[in-house]
């Protein structure tokens, strides 16, 4: 595995680029402005974990309808935690795994 302009293994900053979210996705995508493969989780990262953000934040609206919502917020977290650590291990593989639309944006953006 080659390394990348931050010095780590470029499999490890793929994984980082999921650790928090689009949040990480952000930073790793200002600090690695040249390997494609960490700009494509970077990007994925903050294009996923972005879209379920926003989708936490209307279930959180849609909480007030008792049953309903307290059902969809679960579901959505159990989706997110488990998309969440796929990408990672398949980050750390060296895969570039493409979650359906967000994968196809990311590999445009970064170049890929």
């Amino acid at each position: 595995m080659e390394k990348t302009s931050t010095g780590i293994q470029e499999n490890v900053a793929s994984l980082l680029c999921y650790l928090f979210g689009w949040v990480t996705g952000i930073i790793f995508l200002l600090l690695e402005p040249n390997n494609k493969t960490v700009r494509f989780h970077a990007f994925q990262s903050i294009i996923v974990f972005g879209a379920f953000s926003v989708l936490w934040i209307v279930f959180w609206f849609i909480l007030f309808i008792p049953f309903l919502g307290v059902l969809l917020f679960w579901l959505l977290d159990v989706l997110v935690f488990i998309l969440w650590i796929v990408l990672m291990v398949r980050a750390y593989q060296g895969q570039m795994w493409r979650v359906p639309i967000a994968g196809d944006m990311a590999a445009k953006w970064a170049g890929v």
